[in-house]
């Protein structure tokens, strides 16, 4: 819960240069599918919080389960930032030994935005799964965020890994 430790108690406005990405601000949970040729399928359950600090980047946490609930799977720790008009950097660390660096457009249309990112850099411990691509897109609609997460890893071109959708917690 490091995000939570980061964010202030009292409301703090949204940095001017993030404004357009306060939409994503709150938790947002839901439902997922992943896939990739070297494992079987699985559904998932998943939680996306994005906060701010009044600076000019969001805080993001991620966390996954078993769809049933009854096991934790994945979780990553980061900041989403705006560098500039229509740019973004989305920053992570995975406690697999993984980090990543993505770089992409954020569109703002129709009440909603969408996000592009493709990985810059990955680093990997000594230990870590050879991950060697990644590549996001966040769709914000009204209080319901989709993405897709593509990955190249283990000898496999950049491919399609996962997808979920989610909804804004009230």
């Amino acid at each position: 819960m490091l995000a939570a430790v980061l964010e202030p108690h009292t409301p703090v406005a949204p940095h001017p240069d993030i404004a357009h990405l306060a939409p994503l601000l709150g938790t947002w949970r839901g439902r997922g599918q992943g896939e990739y040729p070297t494992i079987e399928s699985f559904d998932y359950l998943e939680e996306v919080h994005f906060g701010h600090v009044g600076r000019p980047f969001l805080t993001y946490r991620q966390r996954t389960r078993a769809a049933d609930g009854s096991r934790p799977m994945h979780s990553e720790t980061g900041y989403l930032r705006a560098i500039g008009g229509d740019r973004v950097e989305l920053i992570l660390a995975h406690p697999t030994g993984i980090t990543e660096i993505c770089e992409g457009k954020l569109v703002t249309e129709n009440n909603g935005l969408r996000i592009e990112l493709d990985s810059t850099s990955i680093g990997r411990s000594s230990t870590a799964k050879s991950v060697t691509a990644l590549g996001r897109t966040f769709e914000l609609a009204g209080d319901t965020l989709g993405y897709t997460l593509r990955m190249a890893a283990v000898e496999q071109p950049l491919q399609h890994h996962l997808a979920a959708t989610l909804h804004r917690e009230n």
